[in-house]
């Protein structure tokens, strides 16, 4: 599928494209607002990814523009403005959801798919690597039938390792993708978050499946032993 993001702060847009395009998604990039809304309305996408603030013409303007001549192309909006009535004004004119700036990539991909999914699909609310399985809906983890607990930075953390099992994923990626754009790389929190989930998943009896990579970053195996 195509995704057509008009955002014009190149290492944002890198940011954005980059991780939509790991997810399977070929990503076209657009630096204004005159650009994007001729290439949303020319080309064939499947959805838009639109800044608010860009120059030539703002984002509201774009929005209006191609909502007008496609009203079923879902837009998610993004911008700094945390105020209400901006976030009103976006919806009314037709954008399909809203994201503050920072955010996090998981949350973008996921609301993505969301808007992509058809109308008859549902996504699967289960993920299941190592023994693990994850319920998106109720948020529980149940480690060989056990239920754990874990935070809602842990909880979001495990997801993306999940979603993506025997994947080497490098510091920047898992950063980027639970903790946001822009998050310091050079922090330790990652590695801090990991030796909190091996501690309660060891803590129930089950066997550390995330592997750590040596100056990469980690893998989650999917199967033990």
């Amino acid at each position: 599928m195509r995704i057509l993001v008009i955002e014009d702060e190149p290492a944002l847009a890198g940011f954005i494209a980059q991780g939509l395009e790991s997810e399977g998604y070929a990503v076209t990039v657009c630096n204004d607002g005159p650009s994007g809304e001729a290439a949303a309305l020319t080309d064939d996408y499947a959805l838009v990814v639109l800044d608010l603030l860009l120059p030539g013409k703002g984002g509201l303007d774009v929005l209006r523009e191609v909502r007008a001549r496609l009203p079923e192309l879902p837009v998610i909006v993004l911008t700094a403005r945390a105020a209400i009535e901006q976030k009103v004004e976006g919806l009314d004119l037709g954008a399909t959801d809203y994201m503050t700036k920072p955010f996090s990539l998981e949350e973008l991909t996921a609301r993505v798919r969301a808007h992509l999914r058809g109308p008859g699909q549902r996504a699967s609310a289960t993920l299941e690597a190592a023994g693990i399985r994850l319920d998106l809906r109720t948020r529980r983890v149940e480690c060989d039938g056990k239920e754990l607990e874990f935070t809602a930075r842990e909880f979001d953390l495990l997801t993306y390792l999940m979603r993506h099992p025997d994947q080497v994923l490098s510091r920047g990626q898992i950063l980027n993708a639970v903790w946001g754009f822009d998050f310091d790389p050079g922090t330790k929190v990652l590695e801090v978050y990991i030796s909190y989930l091996r501690r309660k998943l060891e803590a129930a009896g089950h066997e550390d499946p995330i592997e750590t990579v040596r100056n990469v970053g980690y893998r989650l195996q999917a199967r033990r032993g």
